[in-house]
C-alpha cells in the first residue's frame, strides 16, 4: 500500500524540527561548558605551550583541613615528577601553579560603618584560578611582603565606605588594621549567583586569616595584626580547598599524581579540565539522583557548587539533545535501509538481468562473428 504523501511530508517536517531542537540543545550545552572561568585555568595557563595541561581540585573534609607544610611538600613532589618526566628544560614556573583557600566569618569596621562579613582566605595564585573582575584597585598575591591587604565585594564596600574607589583606605577586621587593595564584582553568571549565598564578603590572605584565628584564640593580637612570623607558627586556619594546574605529559597524569601524593584524607579530588566532556557528562546522566547524595563531609566552595550546577544543566541539555536526535536518526536509518533494500531489489530485478542479458547477447555476437569469420575463410 502506497503511503500518503501528506503524511510523509509531515513526518519529514517533524524530523526537521526535532533535528533543529537537538542542535539547539547541543549548542546550549556547549555554551554552558565554557561558562565558568574557574574551570578554564588549564587553557589559560597553557598559553602558547605545546604541552597539554590539566587542572585538578582537591576538597578536604571540614574536620581534616590541611596545612601549608603539607601543601609545600606536595609542591616538591610535583616538581620532582615533572623533572622525572624530562620536562626540566622548561621553567617549572610555567609548568605548574597552585592555590589554596578556606572560608570563615569576620567582623569588619571602618569610620563609616561596620558589620559581619564572609571571608575567603586565599594563598598561592588564587586570582589566576579565579579571575574575579576588579571594579577598582588590584589583587594581592603570594609575593606580597605584607599580608594586610584585602579585597572587598561591592556590597561590603558600600556598607563600609559608601563607594567603590577605595584602594589604600584603612579598615579593621576582627579589630585588627587592614588596607583595602581593591573592590571586586561578584560573578554574574546564573550558576555563581545561585551558588554564592554567604552575603557581603571579602578576600584576604591565608596567612592573615590564620593570624586572626591565632589572635582570637588568645595569641598575641598585635603580632597577628602585623603578620609577624611568630604568629604564623602559633596557629593555622587550615585549607579546605587546594587547586593546581600542571603540564600533563601523559593523559590522566595530574589526577593520578594527586590521588597518589596529595593528603586528601576522606576528601574528594576532581579533574576540572574535562569535567564537561561528552563521556563524563553521559556518566553523570547515568548517575541521576544518586549523584546528589554526598557523604564525604566536604563543604564545597561556591565556585565548585556553581560548577556542579552547570553540570546539572549541561547534562539536561545533553539529554534533551540526544532525545530529540533519536527520531531523525531513526528516520535516517530507516530510509537508508529502505534505499538499500530498493537498491538490492533493483539490482536483482533489473540491473542483474540486464547485465546478464547483455553478457549473453555479447557472447552470441562474439560466437556469430567467430562463426562468420570461420566459414567465410573456408568458402574463400
Amino acid at each position: 500500500m502506497k503511503k500518503h504523501p501528506i503524511k510523509k511530508k509531515s513526518l519529514v517536517i517533524v524530523c526537521a524540527i526535532f533535528a533543529l531542537a537537538a542542535i539547539a540543545f547541543g549548542i546550549m550545552a556547549h555554551i554552558l561548558g565554557g561558562k565558568l572561568d574557574s574551570q578554564q585555568m588549564a587553557e589559560r595557563w597553557r598559553g602558547e605551550n605545546e604541552l597539554e595541561f590539566s587542572q585538578v581540585s582537591c576538597y578536604i573534609p571540614v574536620d581534616e583541613k590541611i596545612n601549608l607544610q603539607q601543601i609545600y611538600s606536595f609542591r616538591t613532589e610535583i616538581v620532582k615528577k615533572l623533572d622525572e618526566a624530562a620536562l626540566e628544560d622548561q621553567n617549572v614556573d610555567t609548568l605548574f601553579a597552585d592555590a589554596w583557600s578556606t572560608t570563615g566569618r569576620v567582623n569588619v569596621a571602618s569610620g563609616l560603618g561596620k558589620g559581619e562579613a564572609a571571608v575567603i582566605a586565599v594563598g598561592g595564585r588564587f586570582f589566576d584560578f579565579h579571575p574575579i573582575r576588579l571594579m577598582s584597585g588590584s589583587y594581592f598575591g603570594e609575593g606580597d611582603l605584607m599580608k594586610d591587604r584585602v579585597l572587598l565585594d561591592e556590597e561590603l564596600a558600600w556598607l563600609l565606605f559608601g563607594g567603590t574607589e577605595l584602594d589604600g583606605m584603612e579598615m579593621t577586621v576582627n579589630g585588627q588594621p587592614f588596607v583595602v587593595a581593591g573592590v571586586i564584582e561578584r560573578e554574574q553568571d546564573f550558576a555563581s549567583k545561585k551558588a554564592y549565598t554567604a552575603g557581603m564578603g571579602l578576600y584576604m590572605s591565608y596567612e592573615a586569616f590564620s593570624n586572626l584565628q591565632s589572635a582570637s584564640a588568645g595569641g598575641d593580637a598585635q603580632t597577628a595584626a602585623d603578620g609577624g612570623a611568630a604568629a604564623q607558627t602559633t596557629a593555622e586556619a587550615g585549607a579546605s580547598c587546594y587547586e593546581f594546574v600542571m603540564a600533563e605529559p601523559v593523559d590522566g597524569y595530574a589526577l593520578s599524581l594527586a590521588k597518589e601524593k596529595f593528603p586528601i584524607g576522606h576528601g574528594e579530588i576532581l579533574e576540572n579540565t574535562h569535567r564537561y566532556g561528552f563521556g563524563r557528562m553521559i556518566k553523570l546522566i547515568g548517575q541521576f539522583g544518586s549523584r546528589s547524595m554526598q557523604a564525604l563531609g566536604v563543604a564545597y566552595p561556591y565556585w565548585e557548587n556553581a560548577a556542579r550546577c552547570i553540570e546539572d544543566w549541561y547534562g539536561l541539555c545533553l539529554f534533551m539533545a540526544l532525545l530529540f536526535a533519536v527520531l531523525p536518526v531513526i528516520m535516517i536509518i530507516v530510509n537508508v535501509v529502505r534505499y538499500l533494500k530498493r537498491g538490492k531489489d533493483k539490482l536483482e530485478d533489473d540491473i542483474i538481468p540486464r547485465l546478464k542479458d547483455g553478457a549473453e547477447e555479447a557472447i552470441r555476437v562474439r560466437q556469430r562473428r567467430h562463426w562468420e569469420k570461420k566459414h567465410g575463410k573456408h568458402e574463400s
